[in-house]
Formats: C-alpha cells, structure tokens, sequence
C-alpha cells in the first residue's frame, strides 16, 4: 500500500502548481498557432513543445538553477559546463548551444546560404535602409533602460525591433538569459505577423503618389561581386566591431560556399540537414527556458508590448530615410522598399510588394524591396554586436 501511494505522489498531476498548468495551456495555445495557423512553424512548434517540456512537474528536463549562477565563480553556487553535464537533464545540455552562442549562428549559416544578396549588391543604398530600419532597436533599448530594466536587459529587449530570432536569442543569451523565454516568442511571434504589423504603419507614412512610384529595373550583377561581396563584408565588419563577427561571419561563410559554386555540397547541406537539426534543438532550449517562474511575470508583457513598438519604430525607420533619400535623388525611391528593411526574410518584401501592387498593379518591387530585407540581416547583426560591445 506505501508503494502505491508514493507513485501517486510521484505523479505529476500530485505536484504540478497553478503557474505550470497556466503555462501547459499557453504552450498547447502556442502549438496551435503553429500548426492551425501557421505561424513560423518551423521554430515555434519546437519552442512551443520545449515550453511544455519544461513545465512539466517532475519530469527534470531543465533546471533554471543550474545557470542562475552559471559560470559565476564569486557565487557560492557556481556551476561550470561541467556541472551542467554531470547532474543537468536534457535540454540542459542541449542548452549549452544557446548560452555559447553556437546555434544562432549555424543557423546564420544557413540563411547565408539561401540568401541572394544580388539586389543589394546592385542597389548598394538598400544598405542605408537597411540601416535605418534598425532604428527601432536603439529607441527601444532607451525606452526600456527608462521603464526600469537594466542596460542589458534594454538591449534584449531592443533587438527585438530587427525581426530576426537568431539574433535575438545569441544576443539575449549573452546579455539577459532570463529573458531569453518571452523574447524569443515575442520576436518570432512578431516576425509572423509581419503581414499584419506593417501595411497600416505603411500606409500612414506614404501618399498613394509615392506607393505608386515604380522603380527602374536592377542591373545584372556579376559571380565575381557575389564572391567578393561576403569575403568583403566579414572582412571590413569584424574590423570594426569584433563582437559582430561570428554571426556576420557564419552568415557570409554560407553566402560564399552558395555564390562559389565549388562547394555545392556543403552549401546544401547548410540549407537543408544542418538547418533543420539545429533548428530543432534551438527552438526545444529556447522554449525549455520559458518556466512559470520566469515567464509569468509583469515583465513578461512589458517585453511583449516593447517589441511590437520596437518592430513598428524600424518599419517607420526605413520608410523615413527612403522619404528623405527622394528629396535629394532624381531617380526616386518606393518608400515602401524601406519597410523591408527588418530582418524577415522574404516576407517583409513581399509585403511592400503587395502594398505597392494595390495602389499600382504594374508594380513589382519585389527584387528592389529584397535589397534593404537582405541589408537588414546584416544590420541587425551588426546591432547586435553594438550592443554585445556596450553592454556585454
């Protein structure tokens, strides 16, 4: 009879709290976003189910209090790699990727191999917009650091206005872990409502005169540029700002192993198997860190709202500076090219193609509004390594 009593108060339903099962329900609300509606699938059906991994009692997959002090030698509690491999569960190790940066930036090489950045390479202003539209990560940090979250914590926060997950996990992971959970949610939630957030701020900030406005055709670009161009890139960044270099470098090193054309093999295998795994343990770890204790917080929805307005800032960013650029340029500028410039490849083009399409049918601004998405890759991993090199 003791035995089976101390099963039943083994089970998890005898041990779970209010909080778990509240984020049991947001994990299976997750999942249906995933699979019903679609929404980044690929990454938030993985987090999703490392939330409900985590959140279940007893199942000692992830111990939030092994890296509370992790690495922290002045703590009493001080855990080392070691320590975590000794007496961590699964997605503990497996976290291990993501605290030492090492699943973002496979997946950047993965997204340089499928990326073609011919379109800024024949439009080199794309680069400015690009620029501008990480606008949003700098005014957001500074609106955050004033609502009461440190330094670090600001910067987290702020990078969520690029619209690109791997950068905001790798930045995150360095500056605030214990972030890292609603983030990463918030910034691949917000990259899926792309379609949703942008058109109505790019109405607003254009006439229908300038949404109409077509655009010359590209000039072809050659296999030599597009060979030079990531060795150029890696070489002139990292100079500049070293804490840059491994995303900008891992994403130029898929770039170059895709416009070579020596080293097909490798480049598909950057694409396809090497993405898909790493994607799976990213998206597992990530969501694992996503506890009762460290999501269901006031500042939980503080993030949540600071990254839509940190997302809206660099939408508006690109298409001011496009505005700007036209009083000065005779050939002018669609302002609507400049949205593209957040890091949600493709389909933050695809939205400025569809918003210029309704006011002229004709137009197709799909390849010009590619030049500033593909920048903006760039860009926010270059925001990235400002903010590493301030505050890391």
């Amino acid at each position: 009879m003791g035995d089976i009593l101390e099963f039943f108060e083994q089970m998890g339903f005898m041990n779970m709290t209010i909080q778990q099962g509240i984020m049991l329900i947001l994990s299976f609300f997750l999942l249906f976003l995933a699979i019903k509606k679609q929404y980044e699938p690929l990454l938030l059906l993985p987090i999703a189910f490392g939330m409900l991994l985590t959140n279940l009692p007893g199942a000692g997959m992830y111990h939030s209090e092994l890296w509370t002090a992790f690495l922290d030698a002045n703590s009493p509690a001080y855990h080392s790699y070691g320590t975590i491999m000794r007496e961590g569960g699964l997605l503990d190790i497996l976290y291990i990727g993501v605290k030492a940066g090492v699943y973002p930036c496979l997946i950047f090489m993965g997204v340089g191999a499928m990326t073609d950045f011919g379109p800024l390479i024949a439009n080199p202003k794309s680069l400015l917009l690009g620029a501008a539209a990480q606008l949003g990560i700098f005014l957001t940090f500074l609106a955050a650091n004033a609502m009461g979250f440190t330094e670090a914590q600001a910067g987290s926060i702020g990078i969520i206005g690029g619209a690109d997950g791997p950068t905001s996990i790798f930045l995150t992971s360095k500056l605030a872990p214990e972030l890292l959970g609603p983030i990463a949610i918030a910034a691949y939630s917000y990259m899926a409502l792309v379609p949703v957030i942008q058109p109505p701020i790019m109405r607003a900030l254009t006439t229908k005169k300038e949404r109409a406005i077509k655009m010359s055709q590209l000039r072809p670009v050659s296999k030599t540029e597009k060979i030079i161009f990531p060795i150029a890139i890696t070489t002139i960044v990292a100079l500049i700002l070293p804490d840059a270099a491994p995303l900008i470098g891992c994403l130029m090193l898929g770039n170059l192993a895709k416009e070579c054309g020596v080293v097909e093999r490798l480049s598909k295998t950057m694409q396809n198997e090497l993405m898909n795994i790493v994607v799976i343990f990213l998206g597992l770890t990530v969501g694992a860190t996503a506890t009762a204790s460290s999501f269901l917080d006031w500042s939980t929805i503080k993030i949540l709202v600071m990254g839509i307005v940190a997302f809206g800032c660099g939408t508006a960013g690109g298409i001011l500076l496009a505005k700007l650029m036209n009083l000065f340029s005779k050939e002018k500028i669609n302002p609507l090219i400049g949205s593209a410039g957040v890091s949600a490849v493709p389909m933050a083009a695809r939205v400025s193609q569809q918003v210029g399409q309704e006011e002229n049918p004709s137009n197709f601004l799909l390849m010009h509004a590619m030049g500033p998405n593909v920048a903006g890759v760039i860009g926010s991993a270059v925001a990235a390594g400002i903010l590493l090199t301030m505050l890391g």
